[in-house]
């Protein structure tokens, strides 16, 4: 299972929390590439529900990995 920050954005507007099965029907239907869904298919927690994409990619970014000031803008 690899991912890069492409094929992680298309889980980020997934419906969270989801489980596996969810998210795998949500990649088909929005076209993800195949690679996303097999990434999917080699989680092994079948019933858990994963909150956001970083429980399934910890290295995802977050808002606070941008060196921006929103304050400015």
């Amino acid at each position: 299972m690899y991912w890069t920050l492409e094929l992680a954005s298309y889980l980020a507007d997934a419906p969270w929390p989801a489980t596996k099965d969810e998210l795998i029907d949500y990649a088909i239907r929005t076209g993800a590439p195949l690679e996303v869904v097999e990434n999917l298919q080699e989680i092994e927690d079948d019933d858990e529900n994963f909150e956001s994409i970083i429980e399934i990619w910890p290295d995802y970014p977050s808002d606070e990995d941008y060196l921006w000031n929103e304050d400015e803008y």
